[in-house]
């Protein structure tokens, strides 16, 4: 029985009848199956959204290069990529666009406050959606069918930061600065909730936003309080020049941050100031699966560089999601997300498989630190 919601997306997997060259038969040609990617394309951003289409397309080639087929039918995956540029208003608005669109599935949005907007309009829809990068709990905490997350949340990955600084790093005198943004200060809102339940000491709170270049004034008064670890909740532009300048006030406090900061541009723009710099990472190390290094290396032979945090994701939610739909034998939306839900997975980050909630079971984070200018895994937690 079809759904009206089946209905509308027939244009968009239509079968198209030509003429055989060879013997005058008629054949169909290969249904498309639009698959949409939204992001930071453009902006300061732009590297993380572009690492994750670039993950999206390595899966989306592969899948095409092995002929694949749902149900009776042959299938060619189509990308149509959107740039939402970090911003909420623009990303509610690319959206649609998708929705419009008669995408089956959505690989996105990259931040947390692109996508708790957006993923309530993909969920209204019923499109599945499946983030590789926003960690903000609040995505999965609304009860809706169709929104999945393939990483740990802040409350995982910030929480392992905050324990792992009181009870291993031995910090008794803990700064926290954010940019302000639903990741930022997310992330720094989980960080002090686990330093505190592990009996350990915030001596102050500083605030930024996402688009400052200076931060002297805040890395001047946390100097000034004798702190000896500070947390930043932000990306890996910002942690750079944070790092920078405290070398250059001479501050002594570990450096340490959450998500999006291991990578190489960090390393680059950080310059010497990097080293000892800490921070932590969702998923196990690329180069501790089997999968890993022959990922990171395709890629590197593709895309001409390494890969940053998140197109492992975006590869493996985009197989993930057509593994769905081999499995539901359609390119319904309802039915790739009603598969989704019972679906286990091995895939280049791990094995995976969804909580009711749309979380991924047994999400791992890992620490790294610089180490002779290269980011190094520590250790390795499930919280």
């Amino acid at each position: 029985m079809c759904t009206e919601r089946k209905i509308r997306l027939l244009p968009s997997l239509c079968t198209c009848v030509v003429l055989g060259l060879s013997g005058g038969l008629a054949h169909a040609a290969a249904l498309t199956v639009k698959v949409g990617v939204v992001g930071p394309l453009t902006g300061q951003d732009a590297g993380y959204g572009k690492d994750i289409l670039n993950g999206v397309t390595m899966a989306v080639d592969e899948a095409n290069g092995q002929h694949p087929r749902i149900g009776a039918d042959d299938v060619r995956f189509e990308i149509v990529s959107q740039d939402d540029q970090s911003d909420p208003r623009t990303a509610v608005q690319v959206a649609q666009k998708l929705v419009d669109g008669g995408v089956a599935v959505v690989i996105g949005h990259f931040n947390s406050g692109t996508t708790l907007p957006s993923s309530t309009l993909y969920d209204r829809a019923g499109i599945p959606m499946i983030t590789p990068s926003a960690t903000n709990p609040s995505i999965t905490a609304r009860g809706y069918a169709n929104v999945f997350r393939i990483i740990a949340t802040d409350a995982q990955n910030a929480g392992n930061a905050g324990a792992y600084a009181v009870k291993v790093t031995k910090a008794t005198r803990i700064a926290v600065l954010d940019d302000r943004t639903a990741f930022g200060q997310g992330e720094a809102d989980e960080f002090v909730r686990a330093v505190n339940a592990a009996g350990g000491t915030i001596v102050d709170r500083e605030y930024t936003n996402d688009k400052a270049v200076d931060f002297s004034a805040q890395l001047t008064h946390i100097k000034s309080l004798n702190a000896d670890l500070l947390f930043f909740g932000g990306l890996d532009t910002q942690s750079a020049l944070i790092v920078k300048r405290m070398k250059q006030l001479g501050m002594k406090a570990q450096f340490l941050a959450g998500g999006g900061v291991a990578d190489v541009n960090f390393l680059k723009l950080a310059g010497p100031a990097a080293e000892g710099a800490m921070a932590w990472e969702n998923g196990p190390s690329l180069q501790s699966l089997p999968g890993g290094n022959g990922f990171a290396n395709q890629y590197k032979a593709r895309f001409g560089g390494d890969p940053l945090p998140y197109s492992p994701f975006a590869y493996d939610s985009t197989r993930m999601a057509i593994a769905a739909m081999q499995a539901a034998k359609s390119a319904a939306p309802g039915d790739i997300s009603r598969a989704l839900k019972g679906l286990e997975f091995n895939g280049v980050t791990g094995a995976i498989s969804f909580a009711q909630n749309g979380d991924r079971n047994h999400a791992i984070c890992t620490l790294y630190q610089v180490s002779d200018g290269a980011w190094k895994p520590v250790t390795s937690s499930a919280r």
